[in-house]
């Protein structure tokens, strides 16, 4: 007679498989679309600054452009304001909207700057459902940098 339990080889191979397809399936709708997703309310967010491409790019470096205009991610432990510890405030990079204050900047030992509050009014959030993960993501309110 058969006995109905798995071996440790079995189970092991049918928790990868799983494992596996759940992250493909995950993966699944970013490599469908060519695009990271972001929330179908975002598509519709209007921001009350706002600038054509080439007017972003006169504004903006080039790696500024990328992460604040095309949702790229700077390098961990390579910004600046990592090591940023005077008093003041944050200010977006795109539209100069006060963001952050020093005062609840604190060392999240991720390599990016982070603060556990913003200004009042400040950012906006929607859901980044990118890489197979849902996240939240912060922006500024008033540009969507």
């Amino acid at each position: 007679m058969l006995s109905p339990r798995f071996s440790r080889r079995q189970f092991l191979f049918a928790s990868g498989g799983l494992g596996v397809a759940a992250l493909a399936i995950g993966l699944l709708p970013k490599f469908s679309t060519g695009t990271a997703l972001i929330s179908d309310a975002s598509a519709a967010e209007a921001f009350e600054v706002t600038h054509s491409d080439r007017e972003w790019h006169a504004i903006l470096s080039d790696e500024q452009y990328e992460i604040l205009r095309e949702e790229g991610t700077e390098r961990a432990y390579s910004s600046p304001l990592n090591n940023e510890h005077r008093d003041g405030t944050f200010l977006c990079a795109g539209c100069q909207l006060p963001l952050f204050s020093s005062a609840t900047k604190f060392d999240s030992h991720t390599g990016w700057p982070s603060f556990w509050a913003p200004l009042d009014k400040a950012v906006a959030t929607r859901q980044d459902r990118a890489y197979g993960m849902v996240r939240e993501e912060v922006h500024c309110r008033r540009c969507g940098g």
